[in-house]
């Protein structure tokens, strides 16, 4: 066999496979051999039958699936010898066509096109300056917290009239319709001031006229308090007459050493200094994995738009649109190819930065790292994790699913590639509230 690589430019190259009579015609015959020897046809005694009438049968599909077997192991081989870095995988060309006759076989030639990774340096410094966005947990936010947690574990006691926070037991009546139903309305998440105001001061017994929308979170929410489909709830729109029943007041548990144990266990927490310690840090730890991603996403929009280098782009939208497992139209590559490209990008950058820098993740850690997922999973549903030998068969069963060790790799992969930047780089820490954190962060 022999192998012409010729180089369009520096992202392109054509590989022409010619593969000789020699390369093939043994192992044709003597399969033909055996399929003769085993072939059982009409008019022949087994073994007997006649080998034109075998090779009629049989030749062309054999020397097809040989033909096809000898050009890919050339191609792998060819790549892997001249360690050619390739983006995606190899495709006939298209202005070429197999060069052979089936009929009176002697010698083919396949011609393939190969898109080639560019040549790029990515220059990393502390002259790189990188805002890192944070959020400022402040003692409002503290405070909130605490009194979510006293209200979450507190108890519900009757009220003589409504409050702002009360929750309303009653019955629905359609005015101009059959619905009636018994439930209950949460005035702290009534959006509309003019409706929640309404409630303040009612008694039981009372009677509202409402509609159903502005005392409920969504459509979801609006058919459960009605009883009724969510379909039906979409096209409603009547007024009812709400008579509250009940009036419920939840009243807070005290910010004492009964909640603290309740919340972390006995004597982890013995007063209120330590508990806003504790949420604290648990908020820290939140919004440092959120501004991390936003650290991390900065980062890579700003690679890439200063990514000097192309890609074989003809070449990879022919590629995408033949590895598509559902078949779509050259218009639909070239809409979303924008996208396609920077993740291409994206990709080669985070590979160079792994190469140049020697980042590796070793089998130790994705052990361990696979360990440590098992063992949160039992923790949230308040079982203990088994003792180390079947846990670490546990670990390896998971390992053993190739797309759940891909997931583990390029998790611990991405942690890395994060503590490489935030060493190499100039951080600007910015703290700010929640909410403006959240405004920055839906603009990224």
């Amino acid at each position: 066999m022999k192998v012409v690589e010729e180089k369009i430019d520096d992202l392109n190259r054509v590989l022409r496979i010619t593969v000789e009579s020699k390369d093939y015609s043994e192992k044709i015959d003597k399969t033909l051999k055996k399929y003769r020897k085993d072939a059982v046809m009409p008019g022949f005694r087994p073994g007997k039958t006649p080998m034109s009438l075998i090779k009629k049968k049989y030749h062309k599909s054999l020397l097809a699936d040989e033909l096809n077997t000898l050009v890919n192991q050339s191609l792998q081989n060819h790549i892997r010898e001249n360690a050619l870095n390739i983006l995606g995988q190899a495709l006939p060309k298209l202005d070429e066509q197999v060069k052979g006759d089936f009929s009176n076989p002697t010698e083919f030639t396949f011609s393939y096109e190969l898109g080639i990774a560019p040549e790029f340096e990515v220059k990393l410094s502390k002259k790189n300056k990188y805002e890192y966005l944070k959020v400022d947990v402040s003692k409002e936010m503290l405070d909130k917290e605490i009194d979510n947690l006293a209200r979450r574990y507190g108890k519900l006691v009757s009220a003589d009239k409504v409050s702002d926070k009360n929750m309303v037991i009653g019955e629905f009546t359609q005015q101009d319709g059959d619905i009636k139903n018994n439930s209950t309305i949460s005035l702290e998440f009534i959006e509309d001031k003019k409706v929640k105001k309404s409630f303040i001061d009612k008694k039981i017994g009372d009677v509202l006229v409402i509609n159903p929308k502005d005392v409920s979170r969504d459509v979801k929410d609006m058919a459960a308090m009605l009883a009724i489909t969510e379909e039906e709830a979409e096209v409603l729109n009547s007024k009812f007459d709400f008579k509250i029943t009940d009036i419920k007041n939840m009243l807070p548990a005290e910010v004492n050493q009964e909640l603290f144990d309740k919340l972390f266990g006995d004597g982890s927490i013995k007063s209120e200094d330590e508990l806003r310690n504790k949420i604290k840090t648990d908020l820290d730890n939140m919004f440092g994995n959120d501004s991390d991603k936003l650290f991390s996403n900065n980062i890579t929009k700003d690679l890439i738009a200063k990514a000097k280098f192309d890609l074989p782009e003809a070449f990879l939208k022919r590629w995408i649109k033949s590895s598509n497992k559902e078949e779509i139209s050259m218009e639909q590559v070239e809409a979303d190819f924008d996208n396609y490209r920077d993740s291409l990008k994206w990709q080669l950058i985070q590979n160079k930065i792994i190469s140049d820098n020697g980042i590796k993740v070793e089998t130790a850690e994705v052990m361990g790292y696979t360990k440590n997922l098992l063992i949160s999973q039992y923790a949230q549903y308040g079982m203990p994790a088994p003792e180390e030998k079947e846990l670490e068969e546990q670990a390896k069963n998971v390992l053993s699913n190739q797309e759940e060790a891909n997931k583990i790799y390029d998790n611990l992969y991405s942690q890395k590639m994060m503590l490489f930047f935030k060493e190499v780089v100039t951080i600007k820490e910015k703290e700010m509230s929640y909410e403006k954190f959240m405004e920055a962060a839906s603009k990224k």
